[in-house]
């Protein structure tokens, strides 16, 4: 975790112009030293693990990151080589609670989907609403489908939605706040909150599993030890019997 850190602070040092000027190759060097290591630790659990090392998604997840990080700094895939700074998504896989809160937004995904899909055809039919009655007087914001698309998840955001854009459609339009808030109520408030909801009760299923595996363990180590007890009190009492 330490280097993963340290690499992080050194990525970004790299980003900084005069400070590439004044120690750059020590800079590289460095960044050269950490990705060493994560490539000397991947090798290692691989040469544990051998094939079970793939059956691991946070093994594959920083085998993919750190090979990211070994492309060359070719023209053509330039742009990769600014993925490095991925391998702070390391500390993802290296602290448990972090991990945890991957696992629980994970399980949430195939709830999330169906929310998405509400929130995708409410977003649709509210953006040809949109087109149909405002699309002559503010082209700009509502002249095409896709661009009254974009102002509504301005205005889902709730990103300059009074001023800058419903207060002026309201000049021409007097009720389009009839249009705008039930979207705002449903979309920001409703659907988005439910998100939030599935997302927190996934990570708490997730923290009880978690919580429920190491009260299990703890319960067979405890009885393990007492049936080592048991056995050593028989012992112990067959012992006095035979004197």
């Amino acid at each position: 975790m330490t280097v993963i850190v340290v690499n992080a602070i050194l990525l970004g040092m790299e980003t900084s112009k005069t400070l590439m000027g004044a120690i750059g190759p020590v800079l590289v060097a460095l960044d050269t030293i950490c990705l060493g290591i994560f490539v000397l630790e991947l090798l290692a659990k691989m040469f544990v693990y051998r094939l079970r090392f793939f059956r691991d998604g946070w093994n594959i997840f920083d085998f993919v990151i750190v090979a990211i990080s070994l492309v060359p700094a070719t023209q053509g895939l330039s742009a990769l080589r600014a993925l490095r700074i991925l391998r702070v998504l390391r500390l993802v896989s290296t602290a448990p609670r972090l991990r945890r809160v991957v696992e629980g937004f994970v399980t949430a995904i195939p709830g999330m989907a169906s929310v998405f899909l509400l929130m995708a055809l409410v977003f649709y039919i509210g953006a040809v609403i949109a087109t149909k009655l405002f699309a002559e007087t503010f082209p700009n914001w509502f002249g095409t489908l896709g661009s009254s698309l974009y102002s509504l998840f301005q205005i889902m955001t709730l990103e300059s939605w009074s001023m800058g854009i419903v207060r002026p459609v309201m000049e021409i339009h007097p009720y389009a706040w009839m249009f705008f808030v039930p979207f705002i109520i449903v979309t920001t408030f409703a659907v988005v909150n439910l998100l939030v909801g599935l997302i927190v009760n996934s990570m708490q299923d997730a923290h009880a599993e978690e919580s429920n595996a190491d009260t299990d363990a703890y319960r067979e180590d405890v009885a393990t030890r007492l049936a080592a007890i048991e056995a050593r009190l028989d012992r112990l009492l067959e012992q006095r019997e035979e004197s």
